[in-house]
């Protein structure tokens, strides 16, 4: 998956950018009533808003199955954020604060004495950083950390040209508001140059790599020298930006739980519990997390006892066949989720710069017969999806997309004549020399194979041509580099919604199809100064009225999210965002 308002978003944030999504991962945020035992709240949670990892029984090695492989220990860069990275990510780093299933934001009391706001104008934040933190190499876990996630997601670091950066990150939410300080090792102060209603989610464990080792590799002696304008900033910004990618071990100590052990390319990434962690140790000994892309070999590899935990495609089939194994002790749930499937059109393409043709696509579209055939057997409430910005539960939420998506190819063909297009022996409209013919790109996931197909079929009803592009390495380099005529993927589920600010603004760091709306850029920022949610909602609600009528982005559906796992492993469950190792520290195996 690329890594989206249960809760209030003032309230908790998770990440500057969202993740993007191969897969579907996950139960509900509240845990399930097929095949019961679904953890539905963090054990560490305390009643004081402060998250401690809790006393646990030790126990033996968990096996857990994932999509894709991982690729970089870096998942905050353009082409590397991506939601199998995230699953890693969570087991061996940290991070100021901890949000639990239920996305309540708890101070991280493992790593953190505070995190307060001692100014509101100009808005000042300042982190104390517990004494004695650090990294599994034993550096310290200290202000060098904080001031490298600063300057690499901060987007002030210009080349020459002053419009490109040196730096790479997916977003630069919230960062780029900030003038950092290490006031001294352990306190990191913030000033931000406007409000910022989601501060809490800056600073996240993906951001908070090795500053030590950056420093060691380029030969700065201390980041926090390095300002966007230093002449070594291009050194640091180039190690940053690829010098994470693949695995070198030596490169990446952990500052969470756990400890990198040993990774085969490809196939599985072997974590070990970290002897130099703060807190509680974890529970299990290990966490082997086994890439294995087909559903099914995850299933069957569950049955046998290869695996302990398996969070695969959301597919009828496959949840028929883990409801059945309740009876071998294997615990199954299924829950509205909050990830979503779409397609982006790529602007940067001239077809889908003519805005009837984008219009006809939209019309052809069928989205109730994709919902009912691949999503209501694991999901029976499922609904094709009204809004970019909102999920269907949400206060904010209004479809905006039913009205321009009417699954009507005869319509569509109108669409398509008036703008005068015409349809040639083939069956198929051309216009000046343009044929009606694109490809939809996307995965090797059976399920948006499947909705290719669907789509293929309403849209040839309209004169319209559409080849089925599959690529394993669709989200690895593909998607970021705009190297598609329309991407069909998911965005990871998230309540906050600065996230959706880069995907969709002119130049946003996510915004890879090239779309560019004057009254989306006017909207959009307002969920970064605005801390009245009312306001920030109907902000949201004009954008994505805005982005309908544009046909620029068209929602499918929200994916369901499934879980599954062996009864002799406790204390597990599906966070909407960070997946099924939120919490691995906490589990208990018997």
């Amino acid at each position: 998956m690329r890594r989206s308002k249960a809760v209030s978003a003032l309230a908790v944030m998770t990440v500057g950018v969202l993740a993007l999504s191969a897969c579907g991962g996950g139960g509900g945020n509240g845990g399930g009533t097929e095949g019961g035992g679904v953890l539905t709240a963090a054990k560490g949670s305390q009643p004081d808003g402060i998250y401690k990892a809790p006393k646990v029984k030790s126990g033996k090695e968990v096996v857990v199955g994932h999509d894709a492989p991982y690729t970089t220990f870096n998942n905050q860069t353009a082409d590397g954020n991506n939601f199998n990275n995230t699953l890693i990510a969570n087991l061996v780093l940290t991070e100021p604060f901890f949000v639990d299933i239920n996305n309540k934001v708890l101070l991280n009391g493992d790593v953190m004495d505070a995190v307060e706001e001692t100014s509101k104008s100009p808005q000042v934040i300042t982190y104390k950083i517990k004494k004695g933190v650090q990294w599994s190499d034993g550096a310290a876990w200290d202000c060098d950390d904080f001031y490298l996630a600063w300057l690499s997601q901060s987007g002030k670091a210009k080349k020459p040209d002053g419009k490109s950066t040196y730096f790479t990150p997916a977003g630069t939410n919230g960062y780029e508001y900030i003038t950092p300080e290490c006031k001294d090792d352990l306190t990191f102060v913030t000033t931000y140059s406007q409000p910022y209603a989601d501060y809490k989610g800056i600073f996240d464990k993906a951001s908070m790599l090795p500053a030590h080792i950056l420093e060691k590799e380029t030969g700065v002696a201390d980041v926090t020298k390095v300002t966007p304008t230093s002449p070594d900033v291009e050194k640091v910004a180039t190690f940053w930006n690829t010098g994470w990618n693949g695995f070198k071990k030596e490169l990446m100590p952990a500052s969470g739980p756990f400890k990198f052990d040993s990774w085969q390319q490809g196939q599985y990434v072997r974590v070990v519990r970290n002897d130099k962690w703060g807190g509680n140790p974890a529970g299990p000994e290990a966490v082997t997390m086994k890439s294995i892309s087909d559903p099914t070999a995850q299933k069957q590899a569950l049955q046998n006892g290869e695996m302990n935990i398996i969070a695969p495609q959301a597919e009828p089939v496959l949840a028929g066949q883990l409801r059945e194994l309740s009876s071998q002790g294997v615990k199954f749930s299924a829950k509205p989720g909050a990830t979503f499937e779409h397609l982006d059109l790529n602007f940067k393409r001239p077809l889908f710069q003519d805005k009837a043709f984008r219009q006809a696509f939209a019309e052809c579209v069928n989205r109730n017969e994709i919902v009912d055939k691949l999503v209501k057997g694991v999901d029976p409430t499922a609904k094709p999806l009204g809004s970019l910005l909102f999920m269907a539960e949400e206060a904010g939420y209004k479809d905006d997309f039913s009205a321009v998506m009417p699954a009507d190819p005869a319509k569509a063909g109108k669409t398509l004549e008036a703008a005068g297009w015409a349809k040639g022996a083939d069956g198929i409209y051309a216009k000046g020399g343009q044929k009606a013919a694109f490809k939809i790109s996307h995965t090797d996931i059976p399920r948006r194979k499947q909705t290719v197909e669907l789509i293929q079929s309403s849209c040839r009803q309209a004169g319209i041509q559409i080849e089925d592009d599959t690529d394993p390495n669709f989200l690895d380099e593909r998607v970021s580099n705009g190297d598609y005529d329309v991407a069909l993927f998911a965005w990871v589920g998230s309540p906050f919604k600065a996230e959706k600010k880069p995907i969709y603004i002119t130049g946003g760091g996510q915004n890879w199809q090239g779309y560019s709306n004057k009254n989306v850029d006017a909207e959009m920022p307002k969920v970064d100064t605005e801390f009245d949610e009312s306001v920030r909602d109907a902000a949201l609600q004009r954008a994505n009225k805005a982005m309908a009528d544009d046909y620029a982005s068209l929602p499918l559906f929200s994916l369901a999210n499934l879980i599954s796992f062996n009864d002799n492993v406790t204390n597990v469950g599906y966070h909407s965002r960070n997946g099924s190792t939120w919490n691995a520290w906490e589990w208990e195996v018997s």
